[in-house]
C-alpha cells in the first residue's frame, strides 16, 4: 500500500495470505485499493498501542474480510459488524487442502466478491 487509507482490509493468518495476496491483485485491477494484513499472532497484535494498531486495521474502512481455512470464532473483534468471514462454517471435514478450499469457497473469487459487495453496499449508505 502506498500510505493512502484502503478501501478494503484483507486479513489472514498463515497459508492463507496467499490466497489473500491473489485477491489483493483482482482487486487492484478493478481500481478497488485493497490492504493485506497478515496476523499470524493476534496476541502479539493486541499488544501493540492503539496507534499502531489503528494504522495497520483504520476503523474508518469497514470493508474488511478474514480468509482462514479454520473457524471463524474470534475474527469478529477483527472485521466489525460489516465484514465477512471467508473459511469453513463448520468442523470435521477431511480431503486434501486445495479440494476443501474449493468446497467452502476459501478462494481469491470468493474474497473478491466480498469486498466488491461490501464497497458497494458502504457507498450506497454514504
Amino acid at each position: 500500500n502506498d500510505g493512502d487509507t484502503p478501501d478494503a482490509i484483507l486479513m489472514a493468518t498463515g497459508s492463507e495470505v496467499e490466497i489473500a495476496l491473489a485477491a489483493h491483485e483482482e482487486l487492484k485491477a478493478r481500481g478497488i485499493n485493497a490492504r493485506v494484513v497478515s496476523l499470524p499472532c493476534w496476541e502479539l497484535f493486541d499488544a501493540q498501542d492503539d496507534a499502531y494498531k489503528e494504522h495497520v486495521l483504520p476503523s474508518n474502512v469497514r470493508a474488511r474480510v478474514a480468509i482462514e481455512a479454520g473457524c471463524q470464532m474470534g475474527w469478529e473483534r477483527y472485521i466489525g459488524l460489516d465484514g465477512k468471514f471467508i473459511g469453513m462454517q463448520g468442523f470435521g471435514a477431511s480431503a486434501p487442502a486445495k479440494e476443501l478450499y474449493e468446497h467452502f469457497g476459501i478462494t481469491a473469487e470468493k474474497a473478491v466478491e466480498a469486498v466488491e459487495l461490501m464497497t458497494n453496499q458502504l457507498r450506497k449508505a454514504v
